[in-house]
């Protein structure tokens, strides 16, 4: 706290930023610093990968705009931290940009999907896991809205589920029998178990019984892709989600409600992977190619 503390006079009183820019720059790391001391650590000793989980958490819930303005933070306090010689190298050097993510969302094959949703990761919330991990393929969502969900949002029956969205909108996007048949699962066999008396709203919890958060289900994942060797982000299966919608034939329209874009041309991103997939299937297939 101290050293955000003194990075924030130093802007104020050496750089002779205004209270507004200054008063930007601590929401935005106070933030940050946040993040770091639920993984037990302190601004000056994160690593590049605590920064690049940070920024990576920020996709859903932020424009990419704001995103930048964080990246531009982070670079600040660190460049900081170098010149005082508090950190000898540079965590926050050559981060990606948002505008390179927006070009080239990344995307699993149906197969790698499939074969993640069937991981079995050994441990004590193996069932809510994989519960979560399903309903966020089966209906696209993102990761603030998967651990905001109450447990009334979801209709077993017709398959459906009420997700509120960024700016409070609010949109019904279909659930598949796989993911119901899982949430039941879960909701009788471990939720049950960990409230006993207890009452939450929440549909999916922690052992404690206080709602599921995003930073918990981002180390979550990271765990089902290393039991099959690929990088994954809540973020990677939202993609897959849409792009592998698009290569059935679903038209962008229906994959912009059910995503909750605002703007048809974000959802319009997709439409290239899946473009660069069938360019590929037919430079390796086609026999004139």
């Amino acid at each position: 706290m101290e050293l955000l503390k003194d990075f924030l006079t130093y802007l104020s009183v050496e750089r002779g930023l205004s209270r507004n820019t200054v008063e930007s720059y601590g929401a935005d790391l106070k933030k940050f610093q946040g993040f770091l001391s639920k993984r037990g650590k302190g601004v000056e000793s994160a690593l590049r990968s605590d920064i690049v989980d940070f920024i990576e958490g920020l996709r859903d819930d932020y424009s990419i705009s704001s995103i930048c303005r964080f990246i531009s933070s982070i670079r600040g306090l660190y460049r900081y931290l170098l010149i005082e010689k508090i950190i000898s190298a540079d965590p926050s050097e050559n981060l990606q940009t948002p505008k390179r993510w927006e070009r080239l969302p990344r995307s699993l094959s149906i197969s790698d999907v499939m074969a993640l949703l069937e991981t079995n990761v050994p441990g004590s919330t193996t069932i809510r896991d994989s519960a979560m991990l399903e309903l966020l393929y089966s209906s696209g969502l993102r990761v603030s809205e998967l651990v905001s969900l109450k447990l009334g949002d979801i209709n077993f029956e017709a398959g459906f589920l009420r997700v509120i969205g960024k700016g409070s909108k609010e949109r019904v996007v279909p659930v598949n029998l796989r993911a119901i048949e899982k949430i039941k699962k879960y909701i009788q066999e471990q939720r049950s178990n960990i409230l006993k008396k207890r009452r939450s709203p929440y549909l999916f919890i922690t052992r404690r019984g206080g709602p599921m958060t995003r930073q918990r289900f981002w180390q979550t994942i990271k765990i089902f892709g290393k039991r099959l060797g690929i990088e994954l982000s809540p973020h990677t299966i939202r993609h897959c989600f849409a792009t592998h919608l698009l290569e059935g034939g679903a038209d962008l329209r229906s994959v912009q409600k059910m995503l909750g874009h605002s703007d048809i041309s974000t959802t319009q991103i997709y439409t290239k992977v899946t473009t660069d997939r069938i360019k590929k299937v037919y430079a390796e297939h086609h026999p004139r190619a």
